[in-house]
């Protein structure tokens, strides 16, 4: 695929050439649909993937069926953070939300890489004090930014992913992401869309006007660059 001779994946991108070679040599390229869940609550990582132009979500699961989206995971991350701290499960589920590309790697290739790989070895530590630190910023968010401008944060987040204006996700799925009712969910589109930010029909989703997001949304959207680049730059 054409999307493996530049590494489209950020994290991967910081490698070294000659461990971001040998890792490469080690992935699949794959294209995971949207509902597709990659690894479960409890369950044994089989694979490590890293988005290049799909989005996970990372949702925290309680019985059942029942989840919150904790997190989401883009060309900037990887799904499979616990495993390169020496944690072969996972605590969360990981479910595919925008389609597109990323590059899948088997748990036996990718420890092996860890082994050979100091430069991987120190990338990921990183990334997972990032990820650590951007889950507090999705407590804080949720406890006390009202959902309008968390939705507009959401956005623009999702948007830097999977770097296209337009893309699909039902009432139900932010209903599910927010953990709040799909009337709420329905109020807070709506009034983005009465501004001229966004237009939302049958679950398709356009950004119009990305400064105008960027003004509607909460400083978590901001505060979330910010710990990723700090770390990273």
């Amino acid at each position: 695929m054409p999307f493996l001779k530049s590494p489209s994946n950020r994290l991967l991108a910081a490698l070294p050439m000659a461990e971001r070679t040998d890792l490469f040599r080690r992935t699949v390229p794959v294209e995971p649909q949207p509902g597709t869940v990659l690894v479960d609550s409890g369950e044994p990582f089989r694979h490590v993937y890293f988005p290049c132009t799909s989005v996970v979500s990372v949702v925290a699961t309680a019985e059942g069926p029942v989840g919150l989206e904790v997190g989401q995971v883009g060309n900037e991350g990887m799904v499979g953070v616990p495993l390169a701290l020496g944690v072969p499960v996972s605590p969360t589920r990981n479910v595919v939300r925008g389609e597109g590309t990323a590059l899948r790697i088997s748990a036996g290739e990718f420890n092996t890489a860890l082994t050979v790989s100091p430069g991987l070895r120190r990338l990921l530590h990183r990334y997972a004090h990032v990820v650590t630190a951007q889950l507090a910023q999705v407590a804080i968010c949720a406890h006390f930014h009202v959902l309008e401008s968390r939705l507009a944060a959401w956005l623009l987040a999702t948007h830097d992913r999977l770097g296209r204006d337009t893309f699909h996700y039902t009432h139900e799925m932010l209903a599910e992401s927010f953990g709040v009712r799909r009337a709420s969910v329905s109020e807070a589109a709506a009034a983005l869309q009465a501004k001229g930010l966004i237009s939302y029909a049958r679950g398709d989703i356009s950004v119009l006007d990305r400064a105008g997001l960027e003004q509607a949304a909460c400083d978590c959207y901001r505060s979330s660059r910010q710990i990723y680049s700090s770390i990273f730059a």
